[in-house]
């Protein structure tokens, strides 16, 4: 894609009401766009970030045999009185009437909805365990809307659901559904410490969070870096210093995170209310055992940046980088440097290589080289006169000092690798 032709125009310097780093930098570099406290546009970089954190969710979620589904975000009422939710959760439910006087709510999350979708695909223990998952907005009426995507009043959220004859079978889900997980963070390069902690408003049973160490965080976990044991402060007694439950080696240490992810065990919670039952080999009917699993989308996208940059700007992760080259046509845009730019940005195309060309006229080295590493995709090329003379072009990677001279055939070569 060319760059004068992309929605795309950079600030000069970071927006001077944000605090998070994440904010401050994809504002800067138009990812997004803040409508208001919590509400945010994705722009074209930004959008294309947020596609691949999906794809690789969904790529995960699929392996782990769930079934991807949309569910609506607009409620009825009854549905949620059913759990008695509609009343519990309506600090942070947003609500609405019609004309007509009926009561609507934005759903925050989906556990009643998908238990009543499953009463008309769940009869038998043959249909079981089943599993679904999808990838939507959410609302939740957040007091505390801040740090860029971090905290968010409309966001995206991966949540998946399962079902099951009994605790069993759950569990033996949850493991694995872990491990989805561990793959998932890992492959955005992001350091996830599965941490344990209350059930919250899902569960009396403890959950499961998945904690990235960052001072953008708000949430204190106690931390052995020896075994990886995490538990949530809030669970624990236990204090920095203290010899950690789980190995002989390490000791505790409280570590600020920022919660990417959870796991549930729900058990009969939400499926008793609306007669999710299933009948057994005998023809007893039994409730169904549920449990649920949620990624923020795009909480994920600015904890990457908050764990991924420098003093330039922002440092994507080749996996959901917008791009994957960034090429720079330096100097006075005379017929030859626009006929080499422009012939290799057709040749790495060609190949398959998704290309950030910056095209723009008038503009001085300095300022291209600054919106490219604000930008921070991973591989940046450069086209200038003094490349031409030498025959050859200029690649850095935007994490290392070091640029190197490559001819044509050798960087294509290195680039569709």
């Amino acid at each position: 894609m060319k760059q004068s032709e992309l929605f795309l125009k950079t600030q000069k310097e970071f927006p001077k009401d944000e605090v998070a780093y994440n904010a401050k930098a994809l504002t800067r570099g138009n990812f997004i766009y803040k409508l208001m406290a919590g509400v945010h546009a994705y722009l074209p970089l930004g959008f294309r970030v947020r596609t691949k954190v999906e794809r690789i969710i969904r790529e995960e979620m699929n392996a782990l045999g769930s079934a991807e589904v949309l569910m609506p975000a607009l409620h009825p009422k009854a549905s949620w009185e059913r759990t008695g939710r509609w009343e519990g959760l309506k600090k942070i439910m947003y609500r609405l009437k019609d004309e007509a006087g009926h009561e609507f709510g934005l759903g925050p999350t989906h556990e009643e909805i998908v238990a009543e979708l499953a009463r008309f695909e769940i009869f038998s223990y043959e249909d079981l365990p089943k599993s679904v998952y999808q990838i939507q907005t959410k609302f939740r009426n957040e007091p505390r809307a801040k740090s860029g995507l971090l905290r968010g009043r409309e966001f995206s959220m991966k949540d998946l659901y399962s079902f099951h004859t009994d605790e069993d079978s759950l569990a033996e889900f949850y493991e694995r559904a872990k491990e989805a997980y561990k793959k998932v963070f890992a492959r955005m390069g992001l350091t996830a410490y599965v941490t344990e902690a209350s059930g919250g408003d899902f569960s009396k049973q403890f959950s499961h969070e998945f904690m990235v160490e960052t001072e953008a965080g708000e949430d204190e976990v106690m931390l052995c870096r020896a075994c990886q044991f995490a538990q949530n402060r809030e669970i624990t007694a236990a204090k920095a210093g203290d010899k950690c439950p789980s190995c002989t080696k390490g000791k505790l240490e409280s570590v600020t995170c920022v919660e990417v992810g959870n796991i549930f065990k729900l058990g009969t919670k939400f499926s008793s209310p609306v007669k999710l039952h299933y009948k057994d080999n005998k023809g007893e009917e039994h409730p169904v055992v549920m449990g649920s699993y949620g990624i923020g989308v795009d909480r994920l996208v600015g904890t990457i940046v908050e764990v991924s940059h420098d003093d330039k700007g922002i440092i994507w992760p080749e996996s959901v980088a917008p791009f994957a080259v960034h090429l720079l046509a330096l100097g006075a845009m005379t017929p030859d440097l626009k006929k080499t730019a422009e012939a290799l940005y057709t040749t790495l195309e060609a190949k398959g290589i998704e290309v950030l060309y910056d095209d723009r006229e008038g503009l001085s080295a300095g300022e291209k080289f600054n919106d490219a590493d604000l930008i921070g995709i991973p591989l940046r090329v450069v086209v200038s006169g003094k490349t031409m003379e030498q025959g050859k072009f200029e690649l850095k990677r935007r994490n290392e000092k070091e640029a190197r001279m490559m001819t044509e055939k050798e960087l294509v070569a290195y680039l569709a690798k």
